[in-house]
Protein backbone atom coordinates (compact mmCIF):
# COMPACT_ATOMS: atom_id res chain seq x y z
CA UNK A 1 0.00 0.00 0.00
CA UNK A 2 1.53 3.60 -0.88
CA UNK A 3 0.75 6.06 1.64
CA UNK A 4 1.53 9.65 1.93
CA UNK A 5 1.48 12.72 3.98
CA UNK A 6 0.78 16.09 2.90
CA UNK A 7 1.33 19.02 5.35
CA UNK A 8 0.15 22.75 4.47
CA UNK A 9 1.76 25.13 6.56
CA UNK A 10 0.40 29.27 6.69
CA UNK A 11 -0.03 31.50 9.53
CA UNK A 12 -3.42 30.77 10.32
CA UNK A 13 -3.20 27.03 10.12
CA UNK A 14 -1.35 23.79 9.52
CA UNK A 15 -3.07 20.78 8.14
CA UNK A 16 -1.83 17.33 7.49
CA UNK A 17 -3.62 15.18 5.40
CA UNK A 18 -2.65 11.23 5.33
CA UNK A 19 -3.29 9.08 2.02
CA UNK A 20 -3.47 5.56 1.52
CA UNK A 21 -3.23 4.70 -2.22
CA UNK A 22 -4.23 8.28 -3.19
CA UNK A 23 -7.20 8.43 -1.29
CA UNK A 24 -7.79 10.60 1.61
CA UNK A 25 -8.10 8.67 4.96
CA UNK A 26 -7.32 11.04 7.32
CA UNK A 27 -6.68 14.76 8.12
CA UNK A 28 -5.33 16.79 10.87
CA UNK A 29 -5.67 20.44 11.12
CA UNK A 30 -3.88 22.97 14.33
CA UNK A 31 -5.14 26.60 14.38
CA UNK A 32 -2.80 29.27 15.85
CA UNK A 33 -5.79 30.62 17.35
CA UNK A 34 -6.96 27.54 19.47
CA UNK A 35 -4.03 25.76 20.60
CA UNK A 36 -4.48 21.69 21.79
CA UNK A 37 -5.02 21.01 24.93
CA UNK A 38 -4.28 17.00 24.83
CA UNK A 39 -1.20 15.92 26.52
CA UNK A 40 -0.41 18.86 28.47
CA UNK A 41 0.74 18.75 32.22
CA UNK A 42 -0.66 21.01 34.69
CA UNK A 43 -0.39 21.59 37.98
CA UNK A 44 -3.79 22.49 39.08
CA UNK A 45 -6.30 23.55 42.26
CA UNK A 46 -9.45 21.50 42.77
CA UNK A 47 -12.16 23.69 42.79
CA UNK A 48 -15.26 21.80 43.80
CA UNK A 49 -15.37 18.07 44.64
CA UNK A 50 -18.86 16.35 43.73
CA UNK A 51 -19.56 13.70 45.45
CA UNK A 52 -22.58 12.81 43.79
CA UNK A 53 -20.97 12.46 40.69
CA UNK A 54 -17.89 11.30 41.84
CA UNK A 55 -15.54 13.94 40.12
CA UNK A 56 -14.11 17.27 41.06
CA UNK A 57 -13.43 20.45 39.18
CA UNK A 58 -10.11 21.50 38.60
CA UNK A 59 -8.45 24.84 37.81
CA UNK A 60 -5.74 24.39 34.91
CA UNK A 61 -5.85 27.71 33.99
CA UNK A 62 -8.14 27.11 31.09
CA UNK A 63 -11.34 29.35 30.09
CA UNK A 64 -13.59 26.40 31.79
CA UNK A 65 -12.48 24.59 34.82
CA UNK A 66 -11.30 20.93 33.14
CA UNK A 67 -13.42 17.87 34.80
CA UNK A 68 -11.81 14.90 36.98
CA UNK A 69 -13.39 11.20 37.55
CA UNK A 70 -12.84 9.51 40.41
CA UNK A 71 -11.86 6.79 38.30
CA UNK A 72 -8.73 8.85 36.29
CA UNK A 73 -7.42 9.59 39.91
CA UNK A 74 -4.50 7.20 40.42
CA UNK A 75 -5.18 6.69 44.58
CA UNK A 76 -9.03 5.86 43.80
CA UNK A 77 -9.04 2.19 45.61
CA UNK A 78 -12.77 -0.31 45.44
CA UNK A 79 -15.55 2.21 47.26
CA UNK A 80 -13.21 4.92 47.70
CA UNK A 81 -14.99 7.97 47.38
CA UNK A 82 -13.73 11.24 45.52
CA UNK A 83 -14.48 13.51 48.85
CA UNK A 84 -12.13 10.94 50.50
CA UNK A 85 -9.24 11.75 47.71
CA UNK A 86 -9.35 15.57 46.69
CA UNK A 87 -10.66 18.31 49.00
CA UNK A 88 -10.99 22.19 47.74
CA UNK A 89 -8.30 23.84 47.39
CA UNK A 90 -5.81 21.03 47.07
CA UNK A 91 -3.00 21.31 43.99
CA UNK A 92 -2.62 18.47 42.22
CA UNK A 93 -1.12 17.42 38.85
CA UNK A 94 -3.26 16.60 35.82
CA UNK A 95 -2.66 16.01 32.40
CA UNK A 96 -5.40 16.87 29.84
CA UNK A 97 -6.76 14.04 27.89
CA UNK A 98 -9.86 14.95 26.19
CA UNK A 99 -10.01 18.39 24.92
CA UNK A 100 -13.12 20.68 26.09
CA UNK A 101 -16.13 20.63 23.87
CA UNK A 102 -18.49 23.24 23.68
CA UNK A 103 -19.75 23.98 27.07
CA UNK A 104 -17.99 21.87 28.55
CA UNK A 105 -14.27 21.72 29.79
CA UNK A 106 -11.03 19.40 29.24
CA UNK A 107 -11.01 15.41 30.96
CA UNK A 108 -8.10 15.89 32.53
CA UNK A 109 -6.53 12.34 34.85
CA UNK A 110 -3.64 12.07 37.44
CA UNK A 111 -2.73 9.37 35.69
CA UNK A 112 0.35 10.95 33.50
CA UNK A 113 2.18 9.32 30.52
CA UNK A 114 4.75 10.42 27.86
CA UNK A 115 4.73 9.60 24.42
CA UNK A 116 7.67 9.32 22.88
CA UNK A 117 8.94 7.65 19.60
CA UNK A 118 8.82 3.97 20.33
CA UNK A 119 7.44 3.95 24.28
CA UNK A 120 5.03 5.44 26.48
CA UNK A 121 6.41 6.41 29.96
CA UNK A 122 3.72 6.31 32.75
CA UNK A 123 4.71 8.05 35.45
CA UNK A 124 2.67 6.42 38.26
CA UNK A 125 2.63 2.72 37.27
CA UNK A 126 4.97 -0.38 37.15
CA UNK A 127 3.85 -1.79 34.47
CA UNK A 128 5.27 -3.07 31.20
CA UNK A 129 2.94 -3.73 28.15
CA UNK A 130 3.67 -4.31 24.62
CA UNK A 131 1.26 -2.73 21.86
CA UNK A 132 -1.09 -5.63 19.83
CA UNK A 133 -0.09 -4.36 16.52
CA UNK A 134 3.54 -5.67 17.26
CA UNK A 135 3.31 -9.35 15.50
CA UNK A 136 5.08 -12.35 16.84
CA UNK A 137 5.98 -13.76 19.80
CA UNK A 138 9.34 -13.48 19.54
CA UNK A 139 9.34 -9.98 18.53
CA UNK A 140 7.10 -9.13 21.62
CA UNK A 141 9.34 -10.60 24.23
CA UNK A 142 12.57 -9.16 22.90
CA UNK A 143 11.00 -5.55 23.05
CA UNK A 144 9.58 -6.07 26.56
CA UNK A 145 13.27 -7.63 28.05
CA UNK A 146 14.28 -4.17 26.42
CA UNK A 147 12.40 -2.26 27.96
CA UNK A 148 11.74 -4.45 31.80
CA UNK A 149 15.63 -3.83 32.01
CA UNK A 150 16.07 -0.07 31.05
CA UNK A 151 13.02 1.00 32.57
CA UNK A 152 13.15 3.46 35.74
CA UNK A 153 11.92 2.05 38.83
CA UNK A 154 8.43 2.55 40.02
CA UNK A 155 7.65 3.86 36.22
CA UNK A 156 5.55 1.94 33.93
CA UNK A 157 6.36 1.47 30.29
CA UNK A 158 4.15 0.74 26.53
CA UNK A 159 6.46 -0.44 23.73
CA UNK A 160 4.31 1.34 20.48
CA UNK A 161 4.28 0.09 17.54
CA UNK A 162 6.92 1.87 15.77
CA UNK A 163 9.45 -0.08 17.94
CA UNK A 164 8.93 -3.49 16.31
CA UNK A 165 12.13 -4.26 14.94
CA UNK A 166 14.11 -1.32 16.61
CA UNK A 167 17.28 -2.02 17.81
CA UNK A 168 18.02 -1.60 21.98
CA UNK A 169 20.33 1.97 21.26
CA UNK A 170 17.10 3.76 20.04
CA UNK A 171 14.65 2.55 22.62
CA UNK A 172 17.18 3.50 25.28
CA UNK A 173 17.48 6.84 23.65
CA UNK A 174 13.78 7.38 23.60
CA UNK A 175 13.36 6.04 27.48
CA UNK A 176 16.27 8.50 28.55
CA UNK A 177 14.92 11.67 27.04
CA UNK A 178 11.16 10.40 28.59
CA UNK A 179 12.31 9.99 32.52
CA UNK A 180 14.22 13.51 31.67
CA UNK A 181 11.24 15.31 30.88
CA UNK A 182 9.57 13.75 33.57
CA UNK A 183 12.34 14.47 36.04
CA UNK A 184 12.31 18.16 34.80
CA UNK A 185 8.49 18.17 35.36
CA UNK A 186 8.96 17.09 38.62
CA UNK A 187 11.52 19.32 39.81
CA UNK A 188 9.59 22.54 38.97
CA UNK A 189 6.41 21.33 40.65
CA UNK A 190 7.24 22.48 43.68
CA UNK A 191 8.30 26.05 42.59
CA UNK A 192 4.99 26.46 40.81
CA UNK A 193 1.91 27.96 41.74
CA UNK A 194 -1.31 26.32 40.63
CA UNK A 195 -2.80 26.70 38.15
CA UNK A 196 0.16 26.54 35.66
CA UNK A 197 1.24 24.53 32.70
CA UNK A 198 3.75 22.63 33.65
CA UNK A 199 4.95 20.45 30.24
CA UNK A 200 3.04 21.36 26.53
CA UNK A 201 2.99 18.70 24.24
CA UNK A 202 4.84 18.39 21.08
CA UNK A 203 2.75 20.54 18.12
CA UNK A 204 0.93 19.05 15.19
CA UNK A 205 3.76 18.28 12.59
CA UNK A 206 5.92 17.28 15.36
CA UNK A 207 3.66 14.94 16.79
CA UNK A 208 3.27 13.71 12.90
CA UNK A 209 6.63 12.93 12.55
CA UNK A 210 6.95 10.94 16.02
CA UNK A 211 3.54 9.53 15.26
CA UNK A 212 2.95 8.72 11.85
CA UNK A 213 6.14 9.36 10.10
CA UNK A 214 7.81 5.52 10.09
CA UNK A 215 9.39 3.23 7.24
CA UNK A 216 5.99 2.34 5.64
CA UNK A 217 5.19 6.25 4.49
CA UNK A 218 6.25 6.43 0.69
CA UNK A 219 6.83 10.17 1.81
CA UNK A 220 5.95 13.21 3.21
CA UNK A 221 5.77 16.17 1.01
CA UNK A 222 5.83 19.96 3.01
CA UNK A 223 5.30 23.37 1.70
CA UNK A 224 6.91 25.45 3.98
CA UNK A 225 10.67 25.67 3.62
CA UNK A 226 11.46 26.34 7.46
CA UNK A 227 9.10 23.62 8.70
CA UNK A 228 11.27 21.45 6.73
CA UNK A 229 14.55 22.48 7.93
CA UNK A 230 13.09 21.94 10.92
CA UNK A 231 11.35 18.37 10.52
CA UNK A 232 15.00 17.13 9.09
CA UNK A 233 16.41 18.31 12.58
CA UNK A 234 14.49 16.16 14.17
CA UNK A 235 14.97 12.81 11.99
CA UNK A 236 18.55 13.24 12.49
CA UNK A 237 18.03 11.64 15.94
CA UNK A 238 15.21 9.73 15.49
CA UNK A 239 15.71 7.91 12.25
CA UNK A 240 17.90 9.39 9.39
CA UNK A 241 17.23 6.61 6.92
CA UNK A 242 13.51 8.92 6.79
CA UNK A 243 15.17 12.24 5.63
CA UNK A 244 15.22 10.62 1.95
CA UNK A 245 11.27 10.28 2.28
CA UNK A 246 10.69 13.92 2.93
CA UNK A 247 10.04 16.58 0.16
CA UNK A 248 9.87 20.30 -0.13
CA UNK A 249 7.65 21.69 -2.60
CA UNK A 250 6.50 25.33 -2.30
CA UNK A 251 4.35 24.97 -5.38
CA UNK A 252 2.47 22.33 -3.38
CA UNK A 253 1.32 25.57 -1.16
CA UNK A 254 -2.65 24.07 -0.57
CA UNK A 255 -3.87 20.67 0.17
CA UNK A 256 -6.13 21.59 -3.18
CA UNK A 257 -2.60 20.98 -5.40
CA UNK A 258 -3.51 17.39 -4.86
CA UNK A 259 -6.99 17.55 -4.85
CA UNK A 260 -7.76 16.69 -0.89
CA UNK A 261 -9.47 20.10 -0.25
CA UNK A 262 -12.97 18.99 -2.32
CA UNK A 263 -12.74 15.71 0.11
CA UNK A 264 -12.64 17.92 3.14
CA UNK A 265 -15.68 19.98 1.85
CA UNK A 266 -17.42 16.26 1.16
CA UNK A 267 -16.56 14.65 4.73
CA UNK A 268 -18.20 17.80 5.92
CA UNK A 269 -21.44 16.44 4.36
CA UNK A 270 -24.02 14.28 5.89
CA UNK A 271 -24.62 11.81 2.78
CA UNK A 272 -21.54 9.87 1.20
CA UNK A 273 -21.90 8.05 -1.89
CA UNK A 274 -20.65 4.61 -3.03
CA UNK A 275 -19.77 3.17 -5.88
CA UNK A 276 -22.82 1.60 -7.93
CA UNK A 277 -25.27 3.81 -6.25
CA UNK A 278 -25.66 3.01 -2.94
CA UNK A 279 -24.80 5.40 -0.42
CA UNK A 280 -24.26 6.59 3.68
CA UNK A 281 -26.17 8.98 6.16
CA UNK A 282 -24.25 10.11 8.40
CA UNK A 283 -25.86 11.77 11.32
CA UNK A 284 -23.55 13.36 13.90
CA UNK A 285 -24.91 14.80 17.34
CA UNK A 286 -23.66 15.47 20.99
CA UNK A 287 -24.65 12.20 22.44
CA UNK A 288 -23.57 9.44 19.39
CA UNK A 289 -23.17 9.15 15.79
CA UNK A 290 -25.50 7.53 13.59
CA UNK A 291 -24.53 5.97 10.00
CA UNK A 292 -27.36 4.65 7.71
CA UNK A 293 -26.71 2.58 5.19
CA UNK A 294 -28.84 2.44 1.88
CA UNK A 295 -29.39 1.22 -1.49
CA UNK A 296 -29.87 4.21 -3.60
CA UNK A 297 -29.79 3.21 -7.38
CA UNK A 298 -28.18 0.30 -6.41
CA UNK A 299 -30.26 -2.88 -7.20
CA UNK A 300 -28.12 -5.88 -7.51
CA UNK A 301 -28.16 -8.52 -9.95
CA UNK A 302 -29.37 -12.00 -8.55
CA UNK A 303 -31.77 -11.65 -5.54
CA UNK A 304 -32.89 -9.05 -2.89
CA UNK A 305 -30.75 -11.19 -0.12
CA UNK A 306 -27.91 -11.30 -2.72
CA UNK A 307 -27.95 -7.50 -3.05
CA UNK A 308 -28.43 -6.30 0.16
CA UNK A 309 -25.61 -8.56 1.83
CA UNK A 310 -23.31 -6.89 -1.01
CA UNK A 311 -24.07 -3.29 -0.58
CA UNK A 312 -23.56 -4.02 3.53
CA UNK A 313 -20.14 -5.00 2.61
CA UNK A 314 -19.12 -2.24 -0.30
CA UNK A 315 -20.23 0.04 2.74
CA UNK A 316 -17.96 -1.12 5.27
CA UNK A 317 -14.46 0.56 4.10
CA UNK A 318 -15.90 3.35 3.41
CA UNK A 319 -17.82 3.51 7.01
CA UNK A 320 -14.46 2.35 8.32
CA UNK A 321 -12.46 5.38 6.33
CA UNK A 322 -15.07 8.23 7.36
CA UNK A 323 -14.97 7.37 10.90
CA UNK A 324 -11.28 8.08 10.47
CA UNK A 325 -11.45 11.47 8.21
CA UNK A 326 -14.18 13.16 10.36
CA UNK A 327 -12.49 11.90 13.66
CA UNK A 328 -15.80 10.70 15.20
CA UNK A 329 -15.57 9.96 18.49
CA UNK A 330 -18.19 8.41 20.94
CA UNK A 331 -20.73 6.10 20.52
CA UNK A 332 -21.50 5.23 17.14
CA UNK A 333 -24.73 3.08 15.77
CA UNK A 334 -24.57 1.45 11.95
CA UNK A 335 -28.06 0.66 10.36
CA UNK A 336 -26.78 -1.66 7.73
CA UNK A 337 -29.86 -2.84 5.71
CA UNK A 338 -32.05 -5.79 7.13
CA UNK A 339 -30.47 -9.26 6.38
CA UNK A 340 -32.08 -12.31 6.39
CA UNK A 341 -29.71 -14.79 7.26
CA UNK A 342 -27.62 -14.78 10.71
CA UNK A 343 -24.42 -16.11 8.66
CA UNK A 344 -24.65 -12.75 6.15
CA UNK A 345 -24.72 -10.49 9.51
CA UNK A 346 -21.55 -12.18 10.96
CA UNK A 347 -19.90 -11.91 7.65
CA UNK A 348 -20.80 -8.04 7.54
CA UNK A 349 -19.68 -7.71 10.98
CA UNK A 350 -16.24 -9.27 10.42
CA UNK A 351 -15.37 -7.30 7.16
CA UNK A 352 -16.05 -4.54 9.84
CA UNK A 353 -13.63 -5.80 12.65
CA UNK A 354 -10.92 -6.16 9.87
CA UNK A 355 -11.57 -2.95 7.98
CA UNK A 356 -11.36 -0.47 11.45
CA UNK A 357 -8.19 -2.81 12.66
CA UNK A 358 -5.76 0.00 10.73
CA UNK A 359 -7.43 2.68 12.46
CA UNK A 360 -4.69 4.24 15.18
CA UNK A 361 -7.49 4.99 17.48
CA UNK A 362 -9.03 2.32 19.70
CA UNK A 363 -12.16 0.92 18.27
CA UNK A 364 -14.59 -1.54 19.95
CA UNK A 365 -16.95 -3.42 17.99
CA UNK A 366 -20.04 -4.08 20.77
CA UNK A 367 -22.18 -6.61 18.48
CA UNK A 368 -25.44 -6.49 16.67
CA UNK A 369 -28.14 -4.95 19.12
CA UNK A 370 -31.58 -6.64 19.71
CA UNK A 371 -33.10 -3.89 16.94
CA UNK A 372 -30.62 -5.29 14.73
CA UNK A 373 -28.09 -2.03 14.91
CA UNK A 374 -24.67 -2.33 14.81
CA UNK A 375 -22.75 -0.75 18.18
CA UNK A 376 -19.79 0.44 18.64
CA UNK A 377 -17.33 2.81 20.20
CA UNK A 378 -14.47 4.71 19.53
CA UNK A 379 -11.96 6.85 21.16
CA UNK A 380 -12.15 10.34 21.38
CA UNK A 381 -9.44 12.07 21.91
CA UNK A 382 -9.42 15.72 19.75
CA UNK A 383 -12.70 17.66 18.19
CA UNK A 384 -13.81 15.86 14.77
CA UNK A 385 -13.76 17.38 11.51
CA UNK A 386 -16.95 19.05 12.14
CA UNK A 387 -15.90 20.29 15.40
CA UNK A 388 -13.00 21.84 14.30
CA UNK A 389 -14.66 23.70 11.16
CA UNK A 390 -18.67 24.66 11.44
CA UNK A 391 -20.61 25.10 13.96
CA UNK A 392 -24.44 25.33 14.56
CA UNK A 393 -26.23 27.18 11.89
CA UNK A 394 -27.69 30.97 13.47
CA UNK A 395 -30.63 30.72 10.67
CA UNK A 396 -32.29 26.98 11.55
CA UNK A 397 -32.17 27.40 15.36
CA UNK A 398 -29.08 25.34 15.22
CA UNK A 399 -30.38 22.31 13.62
CA UNK A 400 -28.11 22.41 10.50
CA UNK A 401 -24.21 22.82 10.74
CA UNK A 402 -22.36 25.87 8.62
CA UNK A 403 -18.82 26.96 8.07
CA UNK A 404 -17.36 28.48 11.09
CA UNK A 405 -16.65 32.26 10.40
CA UNK A 406 -12.64 31.25 11.14
CA UNK A 407 -12.97 28.80 8.79
CA UNK A 408 -14.40 30.78 6.26
CA UNK A 409 -11.68 33.79 6.79
CA UNK A 410 -8.54 31.50 6.47
CA UNK A 411 -10.15 29.97 3.31
CA UNK A 412 -10.65 33.17 2.16
CA UNK A 413 -7.58 34.68 2.32
CA UNK A 414 -6.29 31.79 0.35
CA UNK A 415 -8.73 33.08 -2.14
CA UNK A 416 -7.49 36.71 -2.00
CA UNK A 417 -3.85 35.87 -2.43
CA UNK A 418 -4.85 33.87 -5.58
CA UNK A 419 -6.80 36.33 -6.93
CA UNK A 420 -4.07 39.07 -6.13
CA UNK A 421 -1.20 36.55 -8.13
CA UNK A 422 -3.58 36.33 -11.12
CA UNK A 423 -4.61 39.79 -11.90
CA UNK A 424 -3.35 43.01 -12.58
CA UNK A 425 -5.97 45.17 -10.94
CA UNK A 426 -4.55 47.49 -7.97
CA UNK A 427 -7.75 46.71 -5.59
CA UNK A 428 -9.74 43.57 -4.34
CA UNK A 429 -12.59 44.15 -3.06
CA UNK A 430 -14.23 41.36 -0.34
CA UNK A 431 -17.87 41.32 0.72
CA UNK A 432 -18.79 38.82 3.45
CA UNK A 433 -20.61 38.54 6.28
CA UNK A 434 -19.93 41.15 9.33
CA UNK A 435 -18.21 38.32 11.80
CA UNK A 436 -16.29 36.89 8.82
CA UNK A 437 -15.24 40.39 7.50
CA UNK A 438 -14.02 41.03 11.38
CA UNK A 439 -11.57 37.95 11.47
CA UNK A 440 -10.45 39.04 7.76
CA UNK A 441 -9.63 42.70 9.49
CA UNK A 442 -8.04 41.12 12.64
CA UNK A 443 -7.43 43.28 15.95
CA UNK A 444 -6.76 46.99 14.90
CA UNK A 445 -6.30 45.70 11.31
CA UNK A 446 -3.42 44.32 11.55
CA UNK A 447 -4.53 40.73 9.48
CA UNK A 448 -5.77 43.30 6.45
CA UNK A 449 -2.68 45.62 6.62
CA UNK A 450 -0.63 41.27 6.33
CA UNK A 451 -2.41 40.52 3.57
CA UNK A 452 -1.77 43.80 1.84
CA UNK A 453 1.78 43.86 2.28
CA UNK A 454 1.55 39.78 1.02
CA UNK A 455 -0.54 41.13 -2.03
CA UNK A 456 0.71 44.32 -2.56
CA UNK A 457 -2.93 45.39 -3.47
CA UNK A 458 -4.81 47.46 -1.85
CA UNK A 459 -8.20 45.34 -0.13
CA UNK A 460 -11.09 46.69 1.29
CA UNK A 461 -13.50 44.29 3.15
CA UNK A 462 -17.18 45.10 3.56
CA UNK A 463 -19.28 43.27 6.06
CA UNK A 464 -22.68 43.06 4.56
CA UNK A 465 -25.30 42.47 7.53
CA UNK A 466 -27.71 41.08 4.45
CA UNK A 467 -25.41 38.09 3.93
CA UNK A 468 -25.64 34.36 5.36
CA UNK A 469 -22.38 32.86 7.12
CA UNK A 470 -20.75 31.38 4.23
CA UNK A 471 -21.84 33.85 1.35
CA UNK A 472 -18.60 35.37 -0.19
CA UNK A 473 -17.97 38.45 -2.87
CA UNK A 474 -14.65 38.52 -4.82
CA UNK A 475 -14.14 42.07 -6.69
CA UNK A 476 -10.88 43.06 -8.78
CA UNK A 477 -10.68 46.69 -10.28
Amino acid sequence: MNKEIIVTVNEDETKVAVLEDKKLMEIYIERSSNQRLVGNIYKGRVENVLPGMQAAFVNIGAAKNAFLYVEDVIAVRDNLKINNILKSGQQIIVQVIKEPTGDKGARVTTRITLPGRYLVLMAQSDHVGVSKRIDGEMERQRVKKIVTDLKPSGMGVVVRTAAENTDEPAIRQDMQLLAKIWSKIKNETGAIVAPALLHRDLGLLHRVIRDLFSAEISRLVINSEYEYEKILELLDTIDPKLKLKVDYDEQKESLEYAGIEPEIKKALKSRVWLKGGAGLVIDQTEALTTIDVNTGKFVGDIDLEATVVDTNLKAVPEIARQLRLRNIGGIIIIDFIDMVQAGHRQQVLNALAEAVKRDKTQVNILGITQLGLVELTRKKERPSLSEMMQKPCPCCQEQGRVLSEETISIQLKNQIIQTAKRTAAATILVEVHPLVAAKLIGKNGVSLRKMERTTGKKIYIRGCTGYQIEQVTVHSF
